[in-house]
């Protein structure tokens, strides 16, 4: 009998402590339901694709942009494709290292037209245009891709209407086939090397809110803008990539182009109108494609309505007149087409008869 009251407090304290460890594993399981349901809002909260505003909300003007852009898009093949066709085509253009140099460009433009023109096209026809994450990506990729190639390219060719007017008598010897090939090589590899330089700075933010991006294809000045962090370093760090490529690659082109055409009126008198025709083309060409991309990309911490438009020169009205202004304003390319057009009407003839 004296042994039960012991008894008894021995039990109570047992079930006080069954009761403790029963409310501490109820609590560290409820802890863990909170961190695993954090993480699973935090995995779906994360950015899977971008919505597009595009270049219109109203479904009327959508469908009249889809037929002006379609015109524009059919004018950046064909005219790309004739004259790369033409060059290749015609052997004295052939073994020119200037017209080497603009089958290049026209390869270029060609790209470049198809990186964001299909898709703006499809777009036009739906209400919603989204992309998503690894396409914004390859996008972003192929867009700096091929425009840096296409800027590098630009100002070998200014080396090369250098070498053509400023030192006549050795331009074949300077300029030969290889170092031509050399040139639009290193070229492709500066426009590798800026692309991979963009994605690395995309691919490593964090995107969890916003996904609204304020125009018709993927570029890094909006995405990172999107942002779940401050992107101050980032933006910095795209000045000093794209917009001083831009502007660096630009100063150089408008420099040499001024020294030819100070040679042009000092020096040389027979041929001067040649030369200055191909310089500008050359010219306008150049700021076709550098001042929009100097005006988006060398100022990144704000952004205006009319970069848009800035946007729409860059990636769809310079590849389509780039073939303009080197055909119209180019003779021997105009003969080349012609021979090429009259070869063509003979072997038709000869197939019919």
């Amino acid at each position: 009998p004296k042994q039960l009251p012991s008894l008894h407090l021995y039990s109570c304290v047992v079930n006080s402590l069954l009761n403790k460890n029963i409310f501490m594993e109820v609590k560290f399981n409820d802890l863990g339901f909170r961190m695993l349901s954090s993480m699973n809002i935090r995995n779906d909260s994360r950015v899977m694709e971008f919505v597009l505003l595009g270049l219109s909300s109203t479904w009327e003007l959508q469908l009249l942009l889809f037929l002006m852009f379609s015109m524009f898009y059919i004018g950046i093949v064909l005219g790309n494709i004739l004259i790369i066709v033409t060059v290749k085509a015609d052997g004295h253009l052939h073994q020119s290292p200037m017209y080497f140099f603009l089958a290049h460009l026209s390869f270029i433009d060609l790209c470049l037209g198809c990186v964001t023109v299909p898709k703006m096209l499809g777009d036009f026809l739906h209400q919603r245009k989204t992309i998503s994450f690894p396409g914004c990506l390859a996008q972003i990729y192929f867009l700096h891709f091929l425009g840096a190639s296409e800027m590098f390219l630009l100002t070998v060719m200014a080396y090369d209407r250098y070498v053509a007017i400023c030192n006549p008598l050795h331009y074949l010897t300077v300029m030969h086939r290889q170092l031509c090939i050399n040139l639009v090589f290193a070229s492709w590899c500066g426009g590798f090397l800026h692309s991979v330089t963009q994605v690395v700075l995309v691919v490593q933010l964090p995107f969890c809110g916003p996904n609204k991006l304020d125009n018709f294809y993927c570029d890094v000045p909006q995405v990172i803008k999107l942002a779940c962090m401050d992107t101050y370093v980032i933006e910095v760090l795209m000045v000093s990539n794209s917009g001083l490529l831009s502007l660096i690659c630009f100063l150089v082109l408008l420099l040499s182009y001024a020294v030819i055409l100070i040679t042009l009126r000092t020096r040389f008198r027979l041929g001067q109108n040649k030369a200055l025709s191909t310089c500008a083309s050359h010219l306008t060409v150049v700021s076709l494609i550098f001042v929009p991309c100097v005006f988006i990309y060398l100022r990144p911490f704000c952004s205006f309505p009319v970069d848009k438009v800035f946007s729409v020169f860059y990636t769809v009205i310079t590849p389509m007149l780039n073939p303009l202004i080197y055909t119209l304003r180019n003779a021997e390319m105009k003969a080349a087409m012609r021979k090429m057009r009259k070869k063509y009407a003979v072997s038709c003839c000869l197939a019919k008869g």
